[in-house]
């Protein structure tokens, strides 16, 4: 079994838009925006279970965000084979659909863009980006649709899709490639991981207020408000999970810097933000044990 070599990690722009899908009324668009990110990263986790049952000597890189030619992509998954460099691009689509040489269509008629236009694109760029580093290893690229319940007719046989019922025969192609690989193997590796921007592609966030969002804290297995602390413990009242009150206060500051990098950490804000915690002290106990405490009485902060 592999060990991915970069693992995948939540996108920011995900983890914010959970936050804001409880906190504030999403538009319908915005909302979609939040289904389709949180259905894809749930699609691109089932593709890494997969890829890391594989016993044939290679190197697993998930989600490289990168640059050739002042051009930005993505790669959703790769694997580094000692002849091929394979990127996948997962879609986690559902349904019935049709396929045609332009769009992709619903039975309904509605349209949306073939993703093989992406992944020529990402093929292209990324060949690009390893000739330019020396490499001469063949790119192969395939569109992985992962998801069981999705159909696609009038598929051409000659298309780089993989569809539900060709991924475990597909898988095990790929666990019957000849590779070993070497030093050399490692260094185009760690240089893509090296090369991966950081700073996710831009997107227009929700706009959002302190003082205009919901507050209170949530259950962290159902988002659910409905909660009480009894005793050391938060309760929530719709699914009996329980937490204890320290981990779930740290859990909202991390909520609360996720959205407000720039804003200082205080007993008051955190108490505002949680909500239910009634007494200061207790926040101020907690916020002390986990976080530097910066500057001493009505000006005390917290890093």
């Amino acid at each position: 079994m592999e060990n991915a070599y970069k693992a995948r990690v939540e996108p920011v722009v995900l983890k914010k838009l959970r936050i804001l899908n409880k906190r504030i009324k999403l538009t319908e668009d915005e909302h979609r925006y939040y289904l389709n990110q949180e259905k894809g990263f749930q699609g691109e986790v089932q593709f890494d279970v997969l890829t890391e049952k594989l016993q044939r000597d290679c190197h697993i890189l998930n989600d490289l965000q990168l640059e050739s030619n002042k051009s930005r992509f993505q790669l959703d998954s790769s694997l580094i084979f000692q002849e091929t460099y394979s990127l996948f691009d997962i879609k986690n689509f559902e349904g019935e659909y049709v396929y045609d040489s332009e769009y992709f269509k619903t039975l309904s008629g509605k349209e949306f863009q073939n993703p093989l236009d992406q992944l020529k694109r990402s093929k292209l760029l990324l060949s690009q980006l390893l000739q330019s580093l020396g490499s001469k290893i063949t790119v192969e690229a395939y569109v992985i649709f992962i998801n069981p319940q999705f159909t696609l007719f009038q598929t051409p046989p000659n298309l780089p899709f993989i569809l539900p019922t060709q991924l475990d025969q597909f898988m095990k192609k790929l666990d019957q490639k000849s590779s070993r690989l070497n030093q050399s193997h490692k260094n185009l590796a760690d240089k893509l991981i090296s090369l991966h921007q950081l700073d996710p592609p831009k997107f227009q966030l929700p706009a959002y207020k302190f003082e205009t969002m919901k507050k209170g804290m949530t259950c962290c297995k159902c988002d659910s408000f409905s909660v009480t602390i009894v005793g050391h413990k938060l309760i929530c009242d719709r699914c009996g999970c329980q937490e204890l009150v320290t981990v779930a206060v740290m859990r909202h500051v991390e909520e609360f810097k996720l959205l407000f990098p720039e804003q200082k950490i205080t007993t008051n804000v955190i108490r505002d933000w949680c909500g239910i915690v009634d007494s200061r002290k207790r926040i101020s106990r907690i916020l002390g044990k986990n976080l530097k405490i910066t500057g001493v009485h009505q000006w005390t902060y917290y890093e």
